[in-house]
């Protein structure tokens, strides 16, 4: 009688899900293409919008910081005021040389302006190398008065019921022109080499005294082809009247002296 002995069965090996078929086949599994790979983790929401006013605030914050360093700065600089100057008078005090009385009535004032235009030229050199060209505005004023110092003792006659009287008067003079240095300035100023290289080297104010005495003498004649003196006597007759009038005379002539 033969034996039989039974097969053993070997157990299957367990294997994950999805891969027993394919160890059973021995191909290696391929991921599937509609997998989806990992995500990164997703800030929460409004963590933009803080990080957007936070860089506001840093950058005011600095703002307000650069601001108050220069206004720091700046007062800091004012109240040590490194490259000011320290104005010092050392001017010694007013000497009264003379003192003298005047006897004339101020009737009346002129104001005028000048524009000069001084121009310098060499003989030979342009006016780049040699030469200057300024332009200065002057202004200034001038009175014209009437002298009652010099009247004689018979300048002035009243008649005899004391109703009239008659002054005679000298013409009006013209006072020296006065120049205004707040009004007075030079505009414009052109230069050679040679002038400019001198000026450097020389602190003579010569150049700005001709053209204030230039100024001067040109204002001085367009008062005299003025009316001014017309006005001036005019003026000194109304005066005159008027003062003898309120001291009860009723006539009043006032004679001029013929014109110089």
């Amino acid at each position: 009688m033969d034996r039989r002995t039974p097969a053993r069965r070997t157990p299957a090996r367990r294997t994950p899900a999805g891969q027993t078929g394919a160890r059973q086949t021995g191909a290696r599994q391929t991921p599937s293409p509609s997998a989806q790979p990992p995500q990164p983790p997703q800030p929460p929401p409004g963590t933009a919008a803080r990080r957007s006013r936070r860089a506001w605030r840093w950058l005011a914050g600095l703002l307000f910081a650069v601001l108050l360093v220069v206004v720091g700065a700046r007062l800091t600089w004012s109240w040590l005021d490194p490259l000011g100057e320290r104005i010092v008078d050392r001017s010694g005090p007013v000497l009264l040389r003379s003192m003298q009385d005047l006897s004339r009535f101020e009737a009346a004032t002129g104001d005028f302006q000048v524009v000069v235009d001084l121009e310098k030229d060499a003989a030979f050199l342009p006016d780049a190398i040699k030469g200057s060209r300024t332009l200065f505005i002057g202004a200034g004023r001038v009175d014209a008065y009437v002298d009652f110092s010099g009247l004689p003792k018979g300048a002035v006659t009243v008649s005899p019921d004391r109703s009239a009287v008659t002054v005679r008067l000298p013409h009006a003079e013209l006072e020296k022109a006065n120049l205004d240095n707040k009004r007075s300035y030079v505009f414009a100023q052109q230069r050679g080499l040679f002038d400019r290289i001198s000026d450097l080297l020389s602190s003579s104010p010569r150049d700005q005294q001709e053209l204030y005495l230039l100024a001067e003498r040109k204002i001085s004649e367009a008062a005299a082809a003025s009316d001014l003196r017309d006005r001036a006597d005019k003026n000194t007759r109304a005066m005159l009247e008027g003062m003898l009038k309120s001291l009860g005379f009723t006539t009043v002539v006032i004679d001029h002296a013929a014109k110089p």
